[in-house]
């Protein structure tokens, strides 16, 4: 699985227990028990990643950035919802709560002045990370009863990035897309995916990320879709010019920054398909040279252009590679679409209709 690099995390996190609505601060290595639903049993286990700038601004105050990060927070509280049982829905916070509680007392406690002064002196980006456990020790097989919200913040040099190789891992799925958490960020969704990356190195020793197909595994290989990284939604280019883009499912989950790359993308008169990919297809225009590249797209990565990758039948032999057509003009304006949405950050690119920029001086 991708990792992050250049990783600095601030020296303190948040902590919000929802029952009693209090807050604190706490160290950054802060611990929850070993025994706890959330360990045991993956009960709560919600999580996000949001991108973030921080600056001086002309005034000289810090100043942190976000874009359409609501969203991130909506698809939060979303994956709050589904952990905890029906009469517990009223502990989970308003998108506006968590704007408050990560901003106007997070990211403005003294003791995080110091990371932010920091993060502005380096232009570095910026990761906000908010998750939630259950903070009672326990073992017992039921919903929370001690749910909480934690948060930290990390600046990074890079995630993923180029050059990358991707491996199709056919015979494994992120999600079952009856269950509904195709589309939540949750804890239990993310061991399949470090599984698959380690089933795509026994293929291509160095890839960095596995391409899972749909649920439907007693289908014909070539008839099922084609769904997401293991841990970032795919854009295809095709010679033609076009590009496509998966629509969201119970299977794919609903990504913030891809949304912002399609807006981007069409400014630029490059026209972008939502339509569904089937592993046929793929393979097809694959082998007939009609793929200019395949793309990892993500909160933390933006956009990466995959350099090979390798598609497999379903006995794991391999059938095809991929690599891409550098020389074609979408294979470099799709850079360009992830310049410009970083520049939307640091403020020396314009927000698109449908684009909502925060900034907040702390």
């Amino acid at each position: 699985m991708a990792k992050f690099e250049g990783i600095c995390w601030a020296a303190k996190q948040m902590r919000y227990a929802l029952p009693r609505k209090e807050y604190e601060l706490v160290d950054g290595g802060s611990q929850i028990y070993a025994v706890s639903r959330s360990v045991q049993y993956a009960l709560f286990l919600a999580f996000e990643g949001i991108r973030f700038f921080c600056r001086k601004n002309s005034e000289g105050r810090l100043e942190v950035t976000f874009l359409n990060w609501h969203k991130n927070l909506e698809r939060f509280r979303r994956g709050m919802a589904f952990n905890i049982g029906q009469d517990q829905q009223a502990l989970v916070p308003t998108v506006e709560d968590m704007e408050s509680l990560f901003i106007h007392r997070y990211f403005k406690e003294p003791e995080m002045q110091s990371f932010f002064e920091g993060m502005a002196g380096l232009e570095a980006q910026g990761y906000l990370r908010p998750f939630t456990v259950d903070e009672e020790q326990s073992i017992g097989v039921t919903f929370p009863n001690q749910p909480a919200i934690r948060a930290i913040a990390c600046r990074y040099d890079r995630y993923l990035g180029e050059p990358f190789c991707g491996v199709v891992v056919p015979n494994l799925v992120r999600a079952v897309g009856v269950n509904k958490t195709g589309c939540l960020k949750l804890g239990v969704n993310y061991l399949m995916s470090v599984k698959a990356v380690e089933a795509a190195r026994k293929i291509c020793p160095e890839a960095a990320s596995a391409l899972f197909l749909d649920d439907n595994t007693r289908g014909k290989i070539e008839d099922r879709l084609v769904t997401e990284w293991d841990s970032s939604c795919c854009l295809f280019a095709l010679r033609d010019g076009t590009v496509v883009k998966i629509p969201e499912n119970d299977l794919i989950l609903p990504s913030v920054t891809i949304q912002g790359i399609v807006a981007i993308l069409g400014d630029m008169g490059i026209k972008v398909e939502e339509r569904f990919l089937t592993y046929g297809e793929l393979l097809a225009r694959v082998k007939a040279k009609e793929l200019i590249a395949i793309c990892s797209v993500g909160t933390a990565g933006i956009l990466n252009r995959c350099h090979e990758l390798v598609l497999v039948d379903g006995e794991g032999a391999v059938v095809a590679k991929h690599v891409p057509e550098k020389e074609h003009p979408l294979f470099a304006r799709l850079a360009a679409a992830k310049d410009y949405y970083w520049n939307i950050y640091k403020g020396t690119a314009k927000p698109l209709a449908g684009m909502t920029v925060y900034r907040y001086s702390l």
